[in-house]
């Protein structure tokens, strides 16, 4: 099935009830049909439900859609893509271990991997995603993952997936893609020899602003029998001392996702509630569409941009001239995505000025709507970056970012004019 039927159809079979939709399973536990086979769940012997922190069939029709929509083989979805990231990375790495990721990530992100992850001991090391180079310096004996928004978060830098693939495949390191700006209808980096997609679902996937939620999809590509994957390669003591990459039979492919849902979902908890993934559900069946008009709408709003005297720069990967055009050609044939960002003249005050006079636009901390947003990342989204950080990452005090909607092209146009008329 091509694209826009799998968002429609995947993973759901028509159960007894022959309920056209997806029902809506709202319960927090299942009944064993004997001890014999709730212990063969618990040992993972035979696939079923036991408790929805765990999974939920609601939950797991969203999974086996979002996996098949990203070529995968299995997917985790999670409490938010925050949690998705997190669970990720102490999926991976154990105590002693590294990351190298890109220093132009979201906030929240670059803050976790920069402050909390080396609670853990698991250290980061950022490097220039437009220089791939720059990663190979970084990476030691230490290093277990790379780590890269397939656009980055403010500044829009698009990733050479291939080229980080092949480092990864140098190394032997499994890499890792935040795909959330792009989504599995625009960007596949499966396809492009990424091993694991991370999602934030409360953007363009739900794209509607009414659910958190997180996903985790795996290749199934990659070989976690290495001996330096400690986690996937030493008994766990934690579950049955079963060593994840060599015992678990016909989904040893799987271990990754297997491991994930089994240790770090189990026991600390981070879960989806079956009503939110029903709501992505709904989401997901109008995100080819969406897409579409988000990329057509941002495009005309960077064109208008562009040829505005309040306006300093703009940025948008699809814009030609832009300094990620070739890559946005490259990767996004399909259209570049809903963000926009422009440095306004004048600043800071400018730029709360321009924020205060928009009406249509919302202003929130949040992308990927079906409505248009706006906000200023370097007071807000960022604000906790250092002023080193944030000019690393690309983030100027007169940096706007716009979430460009699916509104009428004409009514986003007009909005943005009286605002920077007001700046």
């Amino acid at each position: 099935m091509k694209f826009e039927t799998i968002a429609l159809h995947g993973g759901q079979t028509v159960d007894d009830t022959k309920s056209r939709g997806v029902p809506l399973y709202r319960t927090s536990a299942y009944l064993f049909d004997s001890a014999q086979h709730a212990q063969d769940l618990f040992d993972l012997k035979v696939p079923g439900n036991i408790y929805t922190r765990l999974g939920n069939p609601t939950q797991d029709v969203l999974e086996q859609r979002l996996a098949q929509l990203e070529g995968g083989k299995a997917a985790l979805a999670l409490a938010s893509g925050t949690n998705a990231i997190f669970y990720t990375m102490i999926n991976i790495c154990d105590g002693g271990d590294e990351i190298v990721a890109s220093s132009g990530l979201y906030g929240g992100t670059y803050t976790m991997f920069d402050a909390i992850l080396p609670q853990f001991g698991i250290t980061t090391r950022f490097a220039d995603v437009n220089n791939p180079d720059s990663f190979r310096e970084k990476i030691n004996d230490k290093t277990r993952a790379l780590y890269i928004e397939s656009v980055g978060n403010p500044a829009l830098d698009v990733a050479d997936i291939e080229a980080f693939a092949a480092i990864a495949e140098e190394f032997k390191l499994p890499l890792v893609v935040d795909a959330t700006f792009t989504t599995p209808y625009l960007l596949r980096p499966l396809e492009r020899g990424a091993h694991i997609v991370v999602h934030s679902l409360t953007k363009w996937i739900g794209g509607h602003g009414t659910a958190l939620g997180g996903v985790v999809v795996d290749g199934g590509t990659f070989d976690w029998t290495q001996e330096k994957f400690s986690l996937y390669n030493k008994p766990d003591k934690g579950y049955h001392n079963m060593r994840f990459g060599h015992d678990l039979g016909d989904m040893n492919p799987l271990a990754f996702i297997v491991r994930m849902r089994t240790v770090p979902l189990r026991n600390l908890g981070g879960c989806i509630s079956p009503d939110n993934c029903w709501m992505f559900l709904q989401g997901l069946e109008t995100l080819s569409l969406r897409m579409e008009r988000h990329s057509e709408n941002a495009l005309s709003v960077a064109k208008y941009l562009q040829g505005h005297d309040r306006v300093e720069w703009v940025r948008y990967p699809g814009l030609e001239g832009d300094s990620q055009y070739e890559k946005a050609v490259r990767y996004l044939p399909e259209g570049a995505g809903g963000m926009v960002v422009f440095g306004i003249k004048g600043g800071r005050e400018a730029g709360r000025r321009f924020i205060e006079a928009l009406s249509l636009f919302s202003h929130v901390a949040n992308v990927g709507d079906a409505k248009s947003l706006a906000i200023h990342p370097a007071s807000t989204t960022h604000s906790q970056l250092s002023a080193e950080a944030l000019a690393t990452g690309g983030i100027g005090e007169e940096l706007v970012r716009l979430s460009i909607g699916i509104e009428n092209i004409e009514d986003i146009l007009e909005d943005l004019s009286r605002a920077l008329s007001a700046s």
